[in-house]
């Protein structure tokens, strides 16, 4: 199939595009400005929105959290276990909505979701910045214990900002990347990526500083303002949820051809509805695998003070690991960004997987510098290739039509296996007085990923043309 018969295939309209009622002026696509327009394609302006919505989302992160934990555990008066349990649940709880704002998407559209998502962030920031006077507030209302009050609190902080912001936010600003390119896809999610790793490698830095110098309730207070004023206004101003609604194509590029040779995987036939998506091994074979990096990434990431310190390395040396991770992860997201129209994806994810099993095995030897080298080099590769991957394969697989159904599930279980992992590695460390029992199981989950990988072809191949 040429690249243009596959363009044609892909650019059927989802069903929010095809609305029978009249748009309103606020929210018509060619308005204030009219994206075919411009002197370029618009597209690259998607990725600009998009990846800044996924920036927008650091204060919902692990490590956007993890400079307010002491302060945390000292105002609210919670120990470590129970601020550790709170965010577990608060994590779960939000992975469980995740499945419902997909569908959501699918609905009312990137431009909408983008603004209503980020309106709902700062308000949750705005909360947060407030859970000491709530706490205080409502003890003298309360004959309950005040560590319960706080418990209470603090979880439904976790769940609202894992869901607005880790959940929503990254979910859109990714799929309006993924809706308006087919196969300059990689590259555009590798642009993406470069500003997204450097932007997460400096952000706890960033908000350690923001709390230094305004305290840690000014810093989510100012936070929340300007995801209200500047992500919300800009998500309005730039975002578009597909080209065709713009009267453009994907890619841009209409009647021209192209220099690149593009693999029949890249080429995609129909869309799959939900329910087909998850008859699909391939769809659990990616699914299971991005979930696992996000349970290993974020609890590593979590206990990695501690987990140095069990293994002979102190708190300057684990902390400063990040910053070549950071490169490697940027030149692996390049990489996978540029080879991946070229390729089978399911190659792809064999690579992310043994960087994943070489990056636990590196922790488990990190007192060595192999293992140190081993667990800079595979988490670098791994964590490059899933923010690549994570963004490419659901439209590639799956079309776009019902796109936030599917990537919704996949997020889902993403942001709940992220809230699992700190726990069962504190678990491990409690019981066993070591993270090692934790580390080996881990170790087995990629090395069983690489062999399914095997299997995770491209669903479109067997579909024909719709």
């Amino acid at each position: 199939m040429s690249r243009f018969a596959s363009n044609e295939a892909m650019s059927r309209m989802p069903d929010q595009e095809k609305r029978e009622q009249p748009i309103s002026k606020l929210w018509d696509p060619k308005f204030p400005f009219r994206p075919d327009k411009f002197p370029f394609f618009y597209g690259w302006v998607i990725v600009l929105a998009g990846t800044l919505a996924v920036i927008f989302s650091i204060p919902g992160q692990t490590m956007g959290f993890a400079v307010f934990t002491d302060t945390l555990i000292e105002e609210l008066g919670l120990n470590r276990v129970q601020l550790s349990t709170a965010y577990c649940v608060g994590t779960v709880v939000s992975g469980l909505s995740l499945p419902y704002f997909g569908r959501l998407y699918d609905r009312i559209g990137a431009r909408r979701m983008i603004v209503y998502s980020a309106i709902a962030t700062g308000i949750v920031l705005l909360y947060l910045s407030q859970v000491r006077n709530i706490l205080d507030f409502l003890s003298s209302l309360m004959s309950l214990s005040r560590a319960v009050i706080a418990f209470v609190i603090i979880t439904l902080g976790f769940f609202m900002i894992r869901a607005s912001a880790q959940g929503v936010l990254t979910m859109t600003g990714r799929n309006a990347i993924g809706k308006w390119f087919d196969h300059n896809r990689g590259k555009a999610f590798a642009v993406s990526g470069v500003f997204t790793a450097f932007s997460f490698s400096f952000a706890p830095r960033g908000l350690k500083w923001m709390s230094d110098k305004f305290g840690w309730s000014g810093a989510w207070m100012i936070l929340g303002l300007v995801t209200v004023v500047i992500m919300a206004g800009l998500g309005w101003l730039l975002f578009r949820d597909n080209p065709e609604e713009c009267d453009l194509i994907m890619d841009g590029n209409r009647g021209a051809k192209t220099k690149t040779k593009i693999h029949e995987d890249a080429v995609a036939h129909r869309d799959f509805e939900l329910y087909e998506s998850l008859r699909t091994w391939s769809f659990w074979a990616f699914n299971l695998s991005f979930s696992f990096i996000a349970l290993y990434t974020t609890a590593v990431t979590f206990h990695i003070i501690s987990i140095g310190e069990s293994l002979g390395r102190n708190e300057v040396e684990v902390i400063g690991y990040f910053v070549p991770m950071a490169v490697v992860s940027v030149l692996s997201n390049l990489f996978m960004g540029w080879i991946s129209s070229r390729t089978r994806l399911k190659y792809l994810l064999a690579v992310v997987n043994a960087a994943g099993f070489v990056s636990v095995l590196g922790v488990i030897h990190l007192d060595t510098n192999l293992g140190v080298v081993s667990y800079i080099i595979g988490n670098g590769i791994a964590g490059g290739g899933f923010a690549c991957l994570s963004g490419i394969v659901w439209p590639r697989f799956y079309g776009r039509r019902w796109l936030g159904s599917v990537s919704g599930v996949s997020m889902s279980s993403m942001v709940i296996a992220s809230g699992i992992g700190p726990l069962i590695f504190g678990a491990s460390f409690a019981l066993f007085d070591a993270y090692m029992p934790i580390l080996w199981l881990c170790s087995l989950l990629p090395a069983l990923l690489i062999i399914g990988s095997s299997w995770a072809d491209n669903p479109q191949k067997y579909s024909g043309r719709a």
